[in-house]
């Protein structure tokens, strides 16, 4: 039975690292004392250790205790006895990458499968797609596939941006790029605008937070679905 949070982002505008969703994270991880935090995103290069005392310093205002996976020496063993993984946003190329240097992709999407809390926010949500190629990151390093964990079937699009008719700039806005990604593939997209995520629990997939959610099907004119929105049928 999965259990899982894909969210858009970790902070919004005049908010501190998860504070918006942290209330419901209290209520998603009730059961959980500790978490397995994958740092392998690095934003702005960061490095793992302060990236998993950043998650450190947001979990302990709901009394969960963080260790980051590469404190371990065995990172498999690490990520099928966690009681709940957390994997954090960045670059998700970089990320990509490092799962499959450390060929974490099938123990990972194994373990979240069977049961285990996962939540994932920016590149940690374009990892639970089927594939990473909907990402708005550059790809700065060469993973060995765009294959992604497959636990929705769909790609995610986080912090998918509306375009502005005020603005001067001449390029491709996030709904051409999309467009651009259905000429050679077919799975839909799913544009999260910033303080959205999904939340999929057994066989539901509810959109969740104040805003809509833009969809995006092969072949078909983009829409928008409501909160609460039920998306376990788009395939």
């Amino acid at each position: 039975m999965k259990h899982i949070i894909i969210a858009s982002t970790s902070t919004i505008h005049g908010s501190t690292y998860l504070e918006y969703i942290l209330e419901d994270l209290q209520v998603f991880f009730k059961d959980v004392e500790s978490i397995l935090f994958i740092p392998y995103a690095r934003p702005s290069g960061i490095s793992h250790d302060d990236y998993t005392i950043k998650a450190k310093s947001a979990f302990e205002k709901i009394g969960i205790a963080v260790r980051g996976i590469h404190e371990y020496d065995q990172p498999k063993d690490a990520i099928e006895k966690a009681e709940a993984i957390f994997v954090g946003g960045g670059n998700t190329f970089v990320l990509t990458n490092q799962l499959y240097k450390n060929d974490l992709i099938s123990t990972l999407k194994r373990t979240i499968n069977r049961g285990t809390p996962y939540l994932g926010t920016s590149a940690g949500s374009n990892i639970c797609g089927l594939s990473i190629k909907t990402t708005n990151d550059m790809p700065i390093v060469y993973p060995p596939s765009f294959n992604a964990l497959g636990l929705v079937s769909f790609n995610i699009n986080p912090h998918y941006l509306d375009p502005d008719a005020s603005s001067t700039h001449m390029g491709e806005t996030r709904e051409t790029r999309i467009q651009e990604f259905h000429h050679y593939n077919t799975q839909p997209v799913i544009g999260l605008r910033e303080g959205s995520w999904l939340e999929v629990k057994e066989n539901s997939i509810l959109l969740k937070g104040a805003l809509t959610a833009r969809v995006f099907e092969y072949n078909k004119p983009p829409y928008e679905i409501a909160p609460n929105s039920e998306l376990r049928d788009l395939k």
